[in-house]
């Protein structure tokens, strides 16, 4: 508060901020992290919100593609033969793309950090 009885003006300065300033006790590590912190940043609970609805989005979705795509069709792969509504057999098609494209991300981070750990020696 001032003499004259007003409040003071707000100050966008975090309260640990100047805090450090007024004891003389800043450290260029912690200002500076002071300074970068977004105080709207998301936390974990956000981002468990964020999963939580976009998995919900993705379920509705995969449920109207499967009660549209329900005739059944022919599959053949080298020497396998069957039938299959085409949902599944889209559906199999997909996660079996993913898991490769898992297997060639995983090998991949596997090589970097290799890489990383033998350079680091």
């Amino acid at each position: 508060m001032s003499d004259s009885g007003s409040p003071t003006k707000p100050t966008s300065e975090p309260a640990s901020q100047s805090a450090e300033q007024s004891s003389g006790q800043s450290s260029g590590q912690s200002s500076a992290a002071a300074e970068t912190r977004d105080p709207l940043r998301g936390s974990r609970t956000s981002g468990l919100w964020f999963a939580v609805v976009s998995s919900g989005v993705v379920l509705v979705l995969l449920i109207i593609f499967i009660a549209q795509n329900t005739e059944s069709v022919r599959i053949t792969f080298l020497s396998w033969e069957g039938e299959a509504p085409l949902a599944v057999a889209l559906l199999a098609a997909t996660v079996a793309g993913l898991f490769l494209a898992a297997i060639a991300g995983t090998m991949r981070i596997w090589q970097l950090r290799r890489r990383v750990r033998r350079e680091s020696r």
